[in-house]
């Protein structure tokens, strides 16, 4: 007894694990590509079986294969989507630039278990019928970034939001110091600064929208080098249709679907915006970190919830643990973007080289900003709580504050006794009510922390 089988490809003789669903080009890649020992996201293979179950659909539409073989590789398909055969795509990420590897394992894997089934269906032959790796690489990328931003981001970014907003309500007359380069500026209320935040994502989803609608646009049909060769013409529109059944979603043909194969801009640009997800998280959890800091020689305006002892020698100490690693992810998030646009450059002629390397970092990418956003709505915002006393202390010591009286008595004045209130640690009003003219109802109502929160003139 032996614990592999052997088979044959076109190079010839290859042993392959006996329990193995996958056949011979699989297993050479296996050998071929110890790189990471990562494998490609379990999205991106379901959006392969996705793409292999609509074109067995397209293909039998069209009289080309066999209403038992169509099924046979959709029923196969159910299983892997499900989870079942997980340990049966090994393929490393780091691959052939095509993702052809990747694009057989599947058509292995699918071909063993139909044959389980008692039904013949080949890999090259029945399950990439009508398709090239070239056409089903570019749109499983299309696919599983459409799947998992609608399913998987969208709706942890709009959980964020929904969050932020609930807090945002409670804080909207708390009253705080305003800072500009880091220093004291003019007061703001704590849920203007919250709804900033909530802003911010509300634009960067905008953003995304625009993102899935051109990832909407799939080459898939564009077989080999975007002409189409050893397709039906008509296989495009019926594999469409098919697709857009399974999946719930709009997908269309591409006019020029060289574009999809050779290029890789819609998928770019995704990568972009999930880039500026990532910049907008990192200023929030930064924000973050400086309201929380202290909590004696430091900002201390707000306390994040304790959730883990922050020091192995220093007892006592609680850090602001989820930001620092929504920071993380984001900052990954930025390198990954980084790489991706590497990545789109090596579009080569009729093809991009970089094609798995581009398809795995969109997913990894979702993936961390999905769950840093869960993570920073339910155990940092919904949880903080507001040092309302600190707050409110340091707005009124704020020298700042003059600034109101600018229109009134001037700049110049104004500035003097900003710096006689800096200096002297005196309130600024008690200052202002010695050296402006003004009588303290007056400067009462210019310098009301809450009114100049809502700008215009007092």
């Amino acid at each position: 007894m032996t614990d592999f089988r052997t088979e044959k490809d076109s190079l010839g003789e290859v042993h392959v694990p006996a329990d193995a669903l996958w056949g011979a080009q699989t297993q050479r890649a296996v050998e071929n590509f110890p790189v990471s020992g990562l494998a490609m996201p379990p999205a991106f293979i379901a959006a392969v079986v996705r793409i292999k179950q609509s074109a067995a659909d397209a293909n039998a539409s069209l009289g080309l294969l066999d209403v038992q073989q169509r099924d046979a590789i959709v029923g196969a398909g159910e299983r892997i989507i499900a989870g079942e055969l997980a340990d049966q795509f090994p393929v490393d990420r780091y691959q052939t630039g095509s993702g052809t590897s990747t694009n057989m394992n599947v058509n292995e894997v699918i071909s063993a278990l139909a044959s389980q089934d008692g039904v013949e269906v080949n890999p090259n032959d029945h399950v990439n019928m009508s398709q090239s790796s070239n056409d089903v690489i570019p749109t499983a990328i299309h696919v599983s970034s459409v799947t998992e931003v609608q399913e998987r981001l969208l709706p942890a970014l709009t959980h964020l939001c929904g969050v932020i907003y609930e807090r945002e309500g409670l804080f909207s007359d708390q009253v705080k110091t305003g800072r500009t380069h880091l220093m004291d500026a003019m007061p703001v209320t704590l849920g203007q600064e919250l709804r900033t935040w909530r802003e911010q994502l509300l634009a960067t989803e905008k953003r995304l929208d625009g993102a899935i609608d051109d990832l909407l646009s799939i080459p898939q049909g564009g077989t080999a080098v975007g002409t189409g060769v050893n397709a039906p013409e008509e296989f495009a529109g019926q594999f469409v249709k098919s697709l857009k059944d399974k999946t719930g979603y709009g997908f269309r043909s591409l006019n020029h679907r060289f574009v999809g194969q050779s290029a890789i801009d819609a998928p770019v640009n995704l990568s972009a915006q999930l880039r500026g997800l990532a910049v907008v998280l990192t200023k929030i959890a930064n924000d973050l970190r400086w309201m929380n800091s202290g909590p004696i020689h430091g900002l201390a305006e707000i306390s994040l919830p304790a959730l883990q002892p922050g020091s192995s020698i220093m007892p006592g100490k609680v850090n602001p643990v989820i930001p620092e690693s929504v920071a993380m992810a984001s900052a990954q998030v930025m390198g990954l973007d980084s790489t991706n646009a590497i990545a789109g450059q090596s579009g080569n002629f009729q093809l991009n080289v970089m094609l798995p390397l581009v398809g795995a970092n969109l997913l990894d990418m979702i993936a961390l900003l999905s769950n840093a956003m869960k993570v920073l709505a339910d155990k940092a915002i919904r949880g903080f709580t507001v040092n309302a006393d600190n707050l409110n202390e340091a707005v009124g010591k704020n020298p700042v504050l003059v600034t109101a009286l600018n229109p009134e008595i001037g700049y110049a004045l104004a500035s003097d006794i900003a710096k006689e209130a800096y200096q002297t640690g005196r309130p600024v009003i008690d200052v202002a009510e010695e050296r402006s003219g003004l009588d303290r109802q007056r400067l009462e109502q210019l310098m009301d922390p809450l009114k100049l929160t809502r700008g215009g003139l007092a």
